[in-house]
Formats: structure tokens, C-alpha cells, sequence
């Protein structure tokens, strides 16, 4: 593994963790059961993302950049 190939992977990787955080932040802004879902079920999140792109939007936005960077890094 290049440098290029491991900072494109950990940049992903960072992306996805971020991504994360945020729509944590939201999920617990709409609703403390939404909250606990996205704490102790974290792919749960996502979907809760995707119903509400109004509020996750960004989320959602930073998880793509993050799988893009991850797929170009393996690629």
C-alpha cells in the first residue's frame, strides 16, 4: 500500500466517522428515540437519514465523499 492509497483511506475512513457524529447530532435534535436508535444501531441512522434528507442532508453528503475516497483509495 502507496501513501497515496493509505491518506485517501484514512481520509474516507475520517469522512465516515464524521459523517456519523453529524447525523447523531440530528437524529438527537429530531427525537430522543431517533437519538438511541443512531447511538446503539448505527446503520439504523442512515436509513433514518434517508427519510429525512431535509435534516441529514449534509450527513448523507459527507458518508458519499467518504465512500468515494474509500473506493478511490482501494481502487
Amino acid at each position: 500500500m502507496d501513501a497515496a492509497t493509505a491518506s485517501l483511506t484514512t481520509l474516507g475512513a475520517a469522512s465516515l466517522l464524521v459523517s456519523y457524529i453529524l447525523m447523531m447530532i440530528a437524529s438527537w435534535k429530531e427525537d430522543y428515540a431517533w437519538g438511541l436508535c443512531t447511538l446503539f444501531l448505527p446503520p439504523l441512522s442512515y436509513l433514518y437519514g434517508l427519510a429525512r434528507l431535509d435534516k441529514a442532508g449534509e450527513a448523507w453528503l459527507v458518508a458519499v465523499l467518504g465512500m468515494v475516497l474509500i473506493w478511490f483509495g482501494l481502487g
